[in-house]
């Protein structure tokens, strides 16, 4: 049967692990990969020692950017998403979202430019604990970029931490 190249298709044989892809086929490369994974969360801060708006009491929808590299382990997985995603949830998510930033986070003035850098810590020894990802070979933070608005960000890089 021929088909028109738009035409709808469902697959003919489904892919089957085992019959027709090994294991040792699962890895295509040991090459470093990044992957990358964004939160939002909503919180209030206010700035000191500063003569601006900013000085006041006010709030952002923060976004924030986790860019983690790793070389894919042996089913050709780098970092999985979700366990990017239970760091945030179990490791830096309470602190931030819907909450006053002066009060919750360590002692510093809340500027995008500290906060980057405190996001890209707490990312980075997470990682590196055996609760986390302990399958990938070589994982480690890139990047973390931390909007304070959609056009306004700050970014703390891996090679500038160390």
């Amino acid at each position: 049967m021929t088909r028109s190249p738009g035409e709808f298709r469902i697959v003919d044989r489904l892919q089957k692990y085992g019959r027709d892809i090994q294991h040792e086929q699962l890895r295509y490369h040991q090459r470093r990969v990044l992957v990358s994974k964004e939160f939002t969360f909503d919180a209030a801060h206010h700035l000191h020692a500063y003569e601006g708006k900013c000085k006041n009491l006010h709030g952002h929808t923060y976004k924030v950017v986790f860019g983690i590299s790793g070389i894919p382990n042996d089913i050709g997985i780098t970092v999985d998403f979700g366990a990017i995603k239970t760091i945030w949830k179990e490791e830096i998510e309470g602190s931030l979202d819907h909450r006053y930033l002066n009060e919750t986070l360590p002692l510093m003035n809340t500027t995008a430019e500290n906060m980057v850098v405190w996001l890209f810590e707490r990312m980075e020894n997470a990682l590196q604990s055996d609760a986390y990802c302990s399958s990938i070979l070589g994982r480690r933070t890139e990047f973390v970029r931390l909007y304070e608005t959609g056009t306004s960000y700050a970014e703390a890089r891996r090679e500038w931490m160390y």
